[in-house]
């Protein structure tokens, strides 16, 4: 189940509810209320928060060209991986998030996936995210942590 897009006032933004099914060996998969997110501000990445419960959500940012690419061929090393459909799960698009605690499997509508990627890329089309850059705002940053 998918909930409509919302964005900023701006279109400097999309944000999708989505259910994600979270795979527990030899359970049957538990559905998590999640958003995918994207924001011009940081365009080359995505937020996937888990949870949007009282007691809080786990946010997981990576790369959109992460999940962009593993809508076609397994993708990912290290704390994210991004696992296309096939036949054991033909209708989810499956990722595997990692951390110091552990690990979980995830599944997640490829059809959700792929409207929210396409939502991303009205905001910002891929290969353009170097110009949406604001490198002043970064530099400042950077030099806040120096003094």
């Amino acid at each position: 189940m998918t909930q409509p897009f919302s964005g900023a006032a701006d279109g400097t933004s999309v944000t999708h509810a989505v259910v994600v099914h979270v795979v527990v060996t030899d359970e049957p998969p538990v559905p998590l209320p999640a958003e995918l997110r994207y924001d011009r501000t940081d365009p080359y990445a995505v937020c996937l928060s888990l949870g949007g419960t009282p007691t809080g959500t786990v946010d997981w940012v990576f790369a959109r060209s992460l999940l962009s690419e593993g809508l076609n061929r397994p993708v990912g090393v290290g704390d994210v991986l991004v696992i296309p459909p096939h036949h054991c799960h033909r209708h989810s698009v499956r990722i595997v998030v990692r951390s110091a605690a552990g690990a979980a499997l995830l599944d997640i509508a490829a059809s959700a996936v792929t409207a929210f990627l396409a939502q991303s890329a009205i905001v910002v089309p891929p290969g353009t995210e170097g110009v949406h850059i604001d490198l002043d705002r970064v530099v400042a940053e950077l030099m806040a942590g120096s003094e």
